[in-house]
């Protein structure tokens, strides 16, 4: 099954800091919903190009999410944007346009 609708590609950058009080911990990011692990760094998704779609990260670390963010991306919002994850393991992250 093939589907018409028009797609396009969003580049998102996850940035973990240099001196965080956590280690061995992924992201994990939502896209509308659907959630799916993650690796830090560069990394491309395939979105709905004639709708707002809303995305989302967290992180995980086997006791309580933190870190969590989440962004609406616009049709015509640029198609890069950076979450920065926080230092400390209790906190919120930021998700930004890049």
């Amino acid at each position: 099954m093939t589907s018409d609708r028009a797609t396009r590609r969003i580049e998102l950058t996850m940035h973990k800091p240099w001196f965080a009080l956590y280690g061995g911990i992924r992201p994990t990011l939502i896209i509308e919903g659907r959630g799916q692990p993650v690796q830090w760094g560069v990394g491309t998704w395939q979105l709905a190009a004639d709708e707002s779609v809303t995305l989302g990260v967290f992180l995980f670390n086997r006791m309580w999410r933190f870190g969590e963010a989440q962004f609406t991306l616009a049709p015509e919002d640029p198609a890069k944007l950076i979450y920065e994850a926080p230092i400390w393991p209790f906190t919120r992250g930021r998700m930004r346009l890049g």
